[in-house]
């Protein structure tokens, strides 16, 4: 095929047709496989390539010899993916119009993915579910260390004193939430939109005794009223959809007392803007839309918050999905019982496209540190990171007192 021809220069692929017929492109690493198990299937997919590329594998179109579809993945992104993006502008447009979200919206889409069945989530998150990007100190840490210490860089952001009142926008499971309330004696509100996450993390609360310590609401960020020492946003601004950043943003800074402190926590594009794939909108997050700079901060500039930090997590992502899909695959057989081959594809490719992704650098995790008035931030980062035997390196302002157990 004259696409691979000529655009395949790193990695090593082989296509087996449906009739049997071999063909090999490029040379290296990494090296993969593509079985395609019905005729004329590349050629649908080279009509829609965002979204036909999904389609057709969860269709079971295709396949890929020893399950290497990262492999896959890696060398079609890598070497053809900007070529075939041409053919894919109108699937761009339509995703920043899809990206509105009224309140109505938001919840139904919100529905859609986060509603599935806990147990699901149980099989490839950690042991506390947190379901957003870790914070890999060393590429060997094992998630659930990794996700105790995004969890204390965020605190250490937020510079968090006892008694503080935190809110906690789009709170998923309740980790963050019960993990602030638990180490650093403040009281969490926290907001989500997934009955299933509401049910889970109020028991969970219960069950760990903070119950008196946290609050989880089933309400939207643009119904909810309330003043707040510091407010935390983590992997929710994904939803918030581009026409609504600068009602977002105002919303913020109402929330916080002045002088209080904001950390917002997101995957952005890389580059040019309204990079959501239409797969991934279609099958897994509807209304979602990964936001560049260039748009995050023009929106939180007119709510007045003051942008006192940016800090751009690279490759983090990539391990964390790369770990959430081992770990699947190691029950993939159990929830393909339950759920069906299909939903199992839907999840492996999600995991999998996403992880290539930030891989290859098209898309990252941004975290904006704010603030409203004056607020206590040190002038440097020298605070945010710790000596190997856990003590500070450079201690916290006076103001500070020092979290237990983090």
């Amino acid at each position: 095929m004259k696409l691979f021809e000529e655009h395949i220069r790193h990695g090593d692929l082989t296509i087996i047709e449906a009739d049997g017929s071999r063909t090999h492109y490029g040379e290296g690493d990494p090296k993969a496989t593509w079985i395609i198990r019905k005729p004329g299937t590349i050629r649908d997919i080279l009509t829609n390539p965002a979204m036909k590329l999904g389609e057709t594998y969860i269709d079971q179109a295709w396949d890929v010899a020893d399950g290497k579809l990262v492999e896959l993945l890696t060398i079609l992104r890598s070497n053809v993916e900007r070529e075939l993006s041409r053919r894919s502008l109108l699937g761009i447009w339509a995703g920043m119009l899809k990206s509105w979200n009224h309140v109505h919206s938001s919840l139904s889409n919100v529905s859609h993915h986060y509603d599935l069945d806990a147990t699901l989530f149980r099989t490839f998150l950690d042991r506390d579910m947190h379901y957003s990007c870790a914070y890999f100190r060393d590429r060997d840490s094992s998630l659930e260390s990794a996700q105790l210490a995004k969890c204390n860089h965020i605190a250490r952001k937020l510079l968090l004193e006892p008694g503080h009142r935190v809110l906690d926008i789009g709170s998923g499971w309740g980790s963050l939430a019960m993990h602030l309330a638990e180490h650093h004696s403040v009281h969490v509100t926290g907001l989500t939109l997934s009955v299933e996450q509401l049910k889970a993390a109020r028991e969970e609360a219960a069950r760990r005794g903070l119950a008196d310590r946290v609050e989880f609401r089933l309400e939207d960020y643009r119904e909810h009223y309330g003043r707040y020492d510091r407010v935390a946003s983590v992997g929710m601004f994904e939803h918030v959809g581009r026409p609504n950043y600068r009602k977002y943003f105002s919303r913020m800074h109402g929330f916080l007392r002045d002088g209080g402190i904001a950390l917002l926590h997101t995957i952005g594009a890389s580059g040019r803007r309204g990079e959501t794939n239409p797969w991934i909108r279609r099958h897994v997050f509807p209304g979602g839309y990964l936001p560049a700079l260039s748009e995050i901060l023009p929106a939180s500039e007119r709510s007045s918050l003051i942008v006192c930090d940016i800090e751009v997590w690279r490759q983090h992502y990539a391990l964390t999905l790369k770990e959430w899909n081992r770990r699947f695959q190691t029950r993939r057989a159990e929830i393909a019982a339950v759920k069906g081959e299909r939903f199992c594809r839907v999840w492996e490719f999600y995991l999998v496209a996403s992880q290539t992704a930030f891989e290859l650098g098209r898309i990252n995790v941004f975290q904006v540190q704010l603030q409203r008035g004056t607020a206590p931030i040190p002038l440097t980062r020298d605070y945010l990171y710790r000596d190997e035997t856990g003590v500070d390196a450079i201690p916290y302002p006076a103001t500070r007192v020092e979290s237990r157990g983090s």
